[in-house]
């Protein structure tokens, strides 16, 4: 049974990779640097399934060219057909196994998130749809058992946000929502809208990985300058007494973060912080997202926030991905929170990419 040669040929490097790595951490100097003993150890650890794997599918292979030599032999024939089969039904369960094994590792997907979501064009009906997205990301964190925290938001007149920033912590949160960044339209009629007619507005997510400062971006002290004023807004008396609230403006990017929704000064700055950190690395990203996908024409996770990715239409039920071309007529329970179906599609998409992807040669 033939496997691309490109993966197999990857195998095979894999198996020599081991094998270096045995000699390696089996000497004596490998403990002498704690730091590459650890890595060195972990990358161990990642090779050995795959390896063992490619064992057994090396294994399956051989036993079907045995069964096929043994065909000729009329007394080995019933024998042998046995065999074909069962090594025919191995294969290749054991080769899309060894694929997904071999598909690139996302290094955020365990992490927590920074959500944003912002209103855009539409006025005071994108704010409010703004609001819905919000709970709908916020009911799907109830369901996975997340925890929801709002780190700044501004609410708008007729309810709903013009901008809210939320960190959603638990497990495997990026890997579920890292394929929501982008322009999120809406299409209904507005509550305040006499005539009935249908409007379109929109609004814009992010979401972004929650870095490890010390580990992920090094923050230059002379790079930022930080602002605090008093906090805007309903909060109590204690609020709007004290220049709680942080501005922090970060000078190489011209990116700026606010946050003054924590009670102290210090929360504020810390979280402002974390969320600037979250941006940068984020920025970084997805520069290099988009020279692969200026080399391949990825639909999925692109990174580009301008594209338009979804469009929820009320009057008719329906909501388009419009990056894998599914419709689902279920509005009321996605925006209720019921994203199994969307994430679970495009996840799948983006593996059948990266699927494609190893088989090319390189």
């Amino acid at each position: 049974m033939t496997m691309k040669q490109s993966i197999r040929d990857k195998l095979e490097n894999l198996v020599g990779r081991l094998d270096e790595l045995d000699r390696i951490l089996a000497s004596g100097e490998a403990t002498r640097d704690m730091d590459q003993y650890r890595k060195l150890s972990r990358e161990h650890a990642e090779l050995g399934p795959v390896v063992a794997l490619y064992a057994q599918w090396r294994q399956a292979d051989d036993d079907l060219a045995s069964a096929q030599e043994m065909m000729g032999d009329p007394e080995m024939k019933e024998l042998a057909e046995a065999e074909m089969l069962s090594a025919k039904e191995r294969l290749p369960q054991i080769e899309s196994e060894l694929q997904r094994l071999l598909l690139p590792k996302d290094a955020n997907d365990e992490r927590n998130v920074f959500l944003e979501i912002r209103a855009g064009t539409g006025g005071d009906e994108s704010a409010l749809f703004a609001g819905n997205l919000f709970r709908m990301y916020s009911r799907f964190a109830e369901r996975q058992r997340w925890q929801v925290e709002i780190v700044s938001s501004s609410a708008s007149d007729v309810g709903g946000y013009k901008e809210v920033i939320a960190r959603i912590i638990g497990n495997g949160v990026y890997s579920k929502l890292k394929f929501e960044s982008g322009a999120h339209r809406v299409q209904r009629v507005p509550e305040t809208e006499t005539q009935g007619r249908i409007h379109t507005s929109a609004c814009t997510v992010a979401v972004m990985a929650e870095a490890d400062e010390l580990e992920d971006v090094q923050i230059n002290p002379a790079e930022i300058r930080i602002d605090t004023f008093r906090a805007s807004g309903a909060g109590g008396q204690h609020i709007n007494k004290t220049d709680s609230a942080v501005r922090i403006v970060h000078l190489p990017t011209g990116i700026v973060v606010e946050c003054q929704d924590g009670r102290s000064q210090h929360k504020n700055k810390a979280q402002a912080l974390s969320v600037l950190v979250a941006r940068i690395k984020d920025a970084q990203e997805r520069e290099q997202h988009a020279k692969i996908a200026s080399e391949r024409k990825s639909l999925v996770g692109s990174g580009d926030r301008s594209e338009r990715i979804r469009t929820y239409n009320f009057p008719q039920g329906r909501i388009t991905d419009h990056r894998i071309n599914l419709t689902l007529y279920k509005i009321d329970s996605i925006m209720d929170g019921d994203l199994d179906e969307l994430v679970g599609a495009l996840a799948n998409e983006h593996q059948a990419e990266q699927l494609a992807a190893l088989a090319e040669p390189q």
